[in-house]
């Protein structure tokens, strides 16, 4: 008989990383559709605060079509598809509960909200410079936007981390 130190795992039950990773696809799929995008931009005042919050979620907008025909669907989309793949991978690197002096609920919460903080600004850098005319000015302004972005959102990813166990 093998002994190992491995949490059992409890059915019905996702891992805090994989919980956190199915709410950043779903959080940039529907607050990044465009019919989301459009709605929000008809419907919300944004010198309020629950509309700027709301436009702010559409942030990683994508779209199905593109606009301009030289850049296509995945130089329009990079953002968002960038912004869940670092997201996923951010969420199972930053295995906080598992190291932390003080194991439970609030580490996972903050290491999920900290790995949507990071992959927003790293989203928001690497598409700047790797979309058409990229320039370090505005890839630099660009993550300020995608931090803020991961700021006001991430914690809708915490909480998701919440749902599964370390």
């Amino acid at each position: 008989m093998a002994l190992t130190n491995r949490p059992r795992t409890v059915s019905g039950y996702g891992t805090a990383a994989g919980t956190g990773s199915l709410a950043a696809l779903l959080l940039v799929a529907v607050c990044g559709s465009p019919m989301y995008v459009s709605w929000v931009q008809d419907h919300t005042d944004p010198n309020g605060a629950g509309g700027w919050f709301l436009r702010l979620l559409a942030w990683p907008a994508w779209k199905l079509h593109s606009d301009d025909p030289q850049h296509g669907v995945l130089g329009d989309d990079l953002r968002a598809i960038l912004l869940v793949i670092l997201a996923i991978a951010f969420l199972y690197l930053l295995p906080t509960s598992q190291v932390a002096r003080v194991q439970g609920s609030a580490s996972q919460f903050f290491s999920g909200w900290a790995a949507y903080v990071l992959a927003a600004g790293f989203a928001a850098l690497l598409a700047a410079l790797l979309g058409p005319g990229g320039s370090l000015y505005a890839a630099f302004q660009a993550t300020g936007v995608g931090v803020t972005y991961g700021f006001f959102a991430g914690w809708v990813i915490g909480l998701a981390s919440l749902g599964g166990r370390a």
